[in-house]
């Protein structure tokens, strides 16, 4: 069988091109002293495919898309996991192979996602999928930010809020052929005291429930509710203080959320009316007598209309500050973290690009 070389020449431009492709690896070897991430080879033929593999096409020289599938394969359920072990054999199978050209990859640690995402996007990738939860994505998405590499998402977590408000299919087959058919839009991102999140952010109960929900050993939407009931009638309210893009508010809330896209996940609408191309984060503020409606509020947050509960107040503003009795827990796309007593929180318009379903 005749040689790809010798069935194609490789254009001058390619041909200087692959004169430097030692060089570069040399400058890419240097990252391996640090222990970052792939194996050494796998990352030379990522280089190689994302600067050479255009011109080896050999049926109207297509132009392939680099496409790199970042998977974290401890979130979600059991159920979840397993179906990610299988998820390579599913990508292979389902993914256009004369549109995109694969990478498969697997988180190890914490912050791992966020080095292999933002080295794809140095690399010039296309698209950066995060196979996972929230969690996931948000780590990719910091990897990503203000690049011109998209973010494509196959939900694989437990609430799956981001996904979930972008319309991206909840079966990992239906979501890789909504990829097949997609296209980049930009979208913001928001900033808390300088940590990125995509959807939501947030103090008070839901922060509290977000942080027995890491500790527990199951996943999924029971056991999420599990930590609500068991929490709701012991926990005490704040009072907070809003400042900035003219406002000066005191209230005493249940909860305070952040919202840039629509939910917490599980299709909990938190902010029905958040979108993620308006430059602006939806506050929303559950009143501190938010018990006396409990069950209300409770339909009203899987109907769509909890921002018309009398429950509940409604701020829009580009970029505020938070101002807290004391430390206490506050979450990042459902993840707690540790956070000052006073927080900085602004949108970032325009600021990263997802794929989504092709509208036209």
């Amino acid at each position: 069988m005749p040689s790809v070389r010798a069935q194609y020449t490789l254009p001058s431009k390619k041909r200087a091109k692959l004169q430097q492709f030692s060089d570069i690896r040399k400058i890419f070897d240097k990252y391996f002293e640090k222990k970052l991430f792939f194996s050494q080879s796998s990352l030379h033929i990522s280089i190689f495919f994302c600067n050479f593999a255009p011109d080896f096409r050999l049926h109207n020289y297509v132009l392939m898309k680099n496409i790199a599938f970042i998977i974290n394969p401890v979130s979600g359920s059991k159920e979840t996991q397993n179906a990610k072990r299988k998820l390579p054999k599913l990508i292979m199978q389902t993914l256009d192979s004369e549109q995109w050209l694969p990478n498969i990859m697997y988180t190890e640690y914490a912050g791992h996602a966020t080095e292999m995402a933002y080295q794809f996007a140095r690399m010039g990738f296309d698209a950066v999928v995060a196979v996972g939860g929230d969690g996931t994505v948000n780590e990719v998405a910091r990897g990503l930010k203000d690049s011109k590499t998209a973010l494509g998402i196959i939900p694989m977590g437990s609430g799956n809020g981001f996904a979930r408000h972008l319309n991206i299919p909840i079966r990992p087959q239906k979501a890789l052929e909504m990829i097949n058919h997609s296209e980049p839009i930009s979208v913001d991102y928001g900033l808390a005291n300088g940590r990125l999140f995509v959807s939501t952010c947030g103090t008070g109960f839901d922060a509290v429930i977000a942080d027995h929900f890491a500790g527990s050993n199951k996943r999924g939407f029971a056991t999420y509710f599990q930590n609500i009931i068991h929490d709701v009638f012991s926990y005490t309210p704040q009072t907070y203080h809003l400042v900035g893009d003219g406002l000066d508010v005191t209230h005493k809330a249940f909860l305070i959320t952040f919202a840039n896209a629509n939910q917490w996940g599980y299709e909990a609408l938190i902010a029905p009316k958040a979108s993620l191309q308006d430059g602006k984060m939806d506050i929303m503020l559950m009143s501190s007598h938010a018990l006396l409606g409990s069950a209300s509020l409770a339909l009203r947050l899987f109907a769509g209309s909890i921002d018309d509960s009398h429950f509940m107040d409604t701020i829009r503003a580009k970029e505020v500050t938070l101002e807290r009795e004391s430390a206490a827990p506050f979450h990042i796309d459902g993840d707690p973290v540790e956070m000052e007593k006073d927080i900085h929180i602004k949108i970032v318009p325009d600021g990263l690009k997802v794929l989504v379903e092709k509208r036209f």
